[in-house]
């Protein structure tokens, strides 16, 4: 019962080490790809509306749309991976 005792807080250490980096590379992406998305104002164009445009129309192939997905996606990868190291040091304490 020892040896397998020992043989999992092994693992749960490098697991753990593993676990950090990719949420912390998780993490710095979210900042990166959050601070280059665009702002939604154009300035004094905002306060009186705008008129439907060839890119408003075609808005889902813009670069717009494509950080937006990032964000979303490196999101939720970010909260799976958190959930998953919240069990993880629950089994290691339990």
């Amino acid at each position: 019962m020892d040896m397998l005792m020992v043989s999992f807080l092994t693992v749960w250490s490098v697991l753990k080490i593993v676990l950090l980096v990719i949420m912390s590379l998780c993490a710095l992406f979210i900042i990166l790809v959050v601070m280059f998305q665009p702002g939604n104002s154009s300035g004094i164009s905002a306060l009186g509306g705008q008129t439907e445009t060839f890119l408003g129309k075609n808005k889902s192939k813009t670069f717009e749309h494509r950080m937006r997905k990032l964000t979303v996606i490196s999101s939720i990868v970010f909260a799976v991976l958190c959930i998953v190291f919240a069990i993880v040091a629950m089994l290691a304490n339990a």
